[in-house]
């Protein structure tokens, strides 16, 4: 029977549908829970139209949009993503993933949101063992980088929730889209000198990627830092205010040397990251990687010289973009039941 998986997030929500382990539809809409709360419910209903679902397909459940400013603690939003799903599907029967490996009723995952909480990388990691039992996975979305160790078949990931994540390197606060430039370095080439990065949101990590070609403006899904659209001019323009400069000062060899400082200290701190990981697990020598910043999970795994799989090669193109929620639904169809 063909089922509905689920990875609903703080700024993104994505739904597949699955059958005999095959990918049949995929979507992913951008969304802000934070900005506008009572949304979730109608969109719930409209993806699940939009990938060909029912609600008497059985749903599988993962979640990150727990962490959302919105909610004062963790189980406040788990139980708000939980009582959106029940809302939007009553008559479904709901599967919600733990970082476990297991599928827990929504009334398990209310009384242990902890154990649900943001385990979305454990699905997706436990799908990629099946054609991968030794392997980093490296799935870099908008937002964050999950790295996640696989040996001998197993998920062995040393952090569980997202803090004990942060300090194993497991999980890197940056993305290909939301990071703030500040955040990935704090100087920039500008001239014969280094220039530090002023620290007021004027560009993220979609401006330089756009900017650099590896990140197509159609994927530049939250709004610009400035208001203003998604343009190679535009996109210059908010990148020279990094270093309180214009588009008139800058010229575009300028702006080209700074945004490549960028990216390039981007991928050494994930690589920096993954060699962390890949120090605790020696035998690992392939890299699965994923996401929409999937190109720097490639730049980075080359140069610690690992053998590069896409996930796309088993998912397709869109199920890799969209992995959490295709796992989560491959997950359930292959048996793994509540506990």
């Amino acid at each position: 029977m063909p089922a509905i998986g689920w990875d609903i997030g703080g700024v993104n929500t994505k739904a597949a549908r699955v059958s005999d382990g095959t990918v049949l539809s995929v979507q992913g809409r951008p969304y802000e829970i934070q900005k506008d709360p009572g949304a979730l419910v109608p969109l719930l209903r409209e993806m699940l139209a939009g990938v060909a679902g029912t609600e008497a397909m059985p749903h599988a459940i993962t979640m990150t949009a727990e962490l959302s400013q919105m909610f004062r603690t963790k189980r406040e939003g788990v139980c708000f993503v939980l009582d959106a799903v029940e809302s939007a599907f009553p008559a479904a029967s709901l599967h919600v993933y733990s970082v476990s490996g297991r599928f827990v009723s929504p009334a398990h995952a209310r009384e242990r949101p902890l154990s649900v909480a943001a385990a979305n990388w454990a699905a997706t990691a436990r799908a990629v063992a099946v054609y991968h039992p030794d392997a980093l996975l490296i799935d870099i979305g908008t937002t964050t980088t999950d790295l996640v160790p696989i040996v001998g078949g197993h998920v062995v990931a040393q952090g569980h929730t997202d803090p004990e994540r942060l300090v194993a390197a497991e999980l890197v606060y940056t993305g290909a889209l939301r990071t703030p430039a500040e955040a990935i370095a704090h100087y920039v080439p500008l001239g014969d000198a280094l220039a530090s990065v002023s620290a007021e949101g004027f560009a993220l990590a979609g401006d330089v990627h756009v900017w650099r070609g590896d990140l197509d403006p159609t994927d530049y899904t939250c709004p610009t830092p400035d208001g203003r659209p998604v343009t190679r001019e535009f996109v210059g323009e908010r990148l020279a205010r990094i270093v309180c400069a214009d588009r008139e000062i800058l010229d575009e060899a300028a702006t080209t040397r700074l945004a490549d400082a960028l990216a390039l200290a981007q991928t050494r701190s994930i690589q920096a990251a993954m060699q962390r990981v890949l120090d605790r697990h020696p035998s690992i020598e392939v890299a699965v990687v994923t996401g929409l910043g999937a190109f720097l999970g490639v730049a980075a795994a080359r140069a610690l010289e690992l053998n590069i799989v896409p996930l796309s090669d088993h998912l397709g193109d869109a199920g890799a973009r969209c992995a959490p929620a295709v796992a989560v639904a491959l997950l359930l169809e292959k048996g793994f039941r509540d506990a």
